[in-house]
């Protein structure tokens, strides 16, 4: 293993939950429709795609362009104090950067991902964050991760991903990384794609042992 690559949600801040909030505020405010599976289909998508969502398929009557700039907005408000950093992440991305280059890969705007690098004071130890809204395609689609892995100069199937949602590790899978999974506490991965991952911890405080650090 040459690289490890880390995704944002639910790995290293705590914001699924906050995400989900907004996006069926904002649907609700503009006449949209909340579907039972609405929450976990929108897991990795990039923001054009969920923009698209909660237009065309939950029907709330903005343009995606006006949906993404509303939702990142309310979400950028939500990170003015402070992104909501899962206890111990920080360190932990320290303690791996010792070892191997380091990255961000994620379905966050580039905004919020700099938010957190820049609150963390992790700037100048993660040198590859990439957006899925830089790339071809969102989760559960590899892009991600095989953009950040050719930024790192490693090639994918030499990297680690660190993952806690269905769509992100299937998208590490597909990149034919090594995957870490660090199950999503609100919102649990699907059981068979969990069950593919190289290991699992219960928090994200433990990947540096899974990882033998």
């Amino acid at each position: 293993m040459d690289a490890v690559i880390f995704d944002l949600d639910g790995v290293l801040v705590d914001s699924e939950k906050t995400w989900d909030e907004v996006r069926r505020a904002v649907v609700a405010e503009h006449g949209g429709t909340w579907l039972p599976e609405s929450t976990r289909a929108q897991q990795g998508m990039s923001t054009p795609e969920w923009a698209a969502y909660l237009v065309g398929t939950l029907g709330a009557r903005l343009t995606p362009d006006e949906i993404a700039r509303t939702v990142i907005d309310r979400m950028a408000q939500r990170y003015a104090s402070g992104p909501p950093v899962i206890d111990g992440a920080p360190d932990v991305v320290r303690a791996v950067a010792r070892r191997y280059p380091v990255a961000i890969a994620s379905s966050s705007p580039p905004v919020l991902i700099q938010a957190f690098l820049q609150a963390c004071d992790l700037t100048s130890l993660v040198p590859v964050a990439v957006s899925s809204e830089e790339v071809g395609a969102g989760k559960p689609a590899p892009d991600v991760y095989l953009r950040a892995a050719k930024l790192l100069n490693v090639p994918a199937e030499q990297s680690a991903a660190v993952e806690d949602s269905t769509n992100g590790l299937k998208a590490a899978l597909a990149a034919e990384m090594a995957v870490y999974a660090v199950p999503n506490p609100h919102f649990p991965p699907d059981p068979a794609v969990l069950e593919q991952a190289t290991a699992v911890v219960r928090d994200i405080n433990e990947l540096p042992a899974a990882l033998g650090l």
